[in-house]
């Protein structure tokens, strides 16, 4: 299966963090799965640097790609299917990279491993 991490399942997945459910978990350490991580999220983790509401042990470039190959998580980049996509979503979420990352989801047919309830109310397959 693939699955599409949301930012903060990422930053949790990488930090080991308690927030990170037992269901995304379990999906994360199967090996059948596909994990990818959106340069949508890229782009909110480097804003969120930007503005002193993230801090990172190491330089922002190094830190992300470090992690990203050492948990063994491929890079899903923005193709222009996904963001023709953002129309037709109803107006649910006013997180752009939140509505970006659904847009993803469904194009590439991924489930989102993400706590957002209001995600869950897109038609997009979540699971948490």
């Amino acid at each position: 299966m693939k699955c599409l991490l949301d930012s903060c399942t990422f930053l949790w997945i990488i930090s080991g963090a308690k927030e990170l459910s037992g269901t995304a978990r379990e999906l994360f350490t199967d090996p059948a799965n596909e994990m990818w991580l959106s340069v949508v999220s890229v782009w909110e983790i480097s804003v969120k640097h930007g503005l002193g509401r993230l801090s990172l042990p190491s330089p922002l470039d190094q830190f992300l790609v470090e992690q990203r190959e050492q948990h063994g998580i491929a890079m899903l980049p923005l193709h222009e299917g996904a963001v023709l996509h953002l129309h037709k979503l109803p107006q649910l979420h006013r997180d752009p990279f939140d509505r970006m990352l659904i847009c993803q989801a469904i194009e590439h047919d991924c489930l989102l491993l993400t706590p957002d309830p209001l995600i869950s109310q897109y038609p997009v397959r979540t699971r948490w």
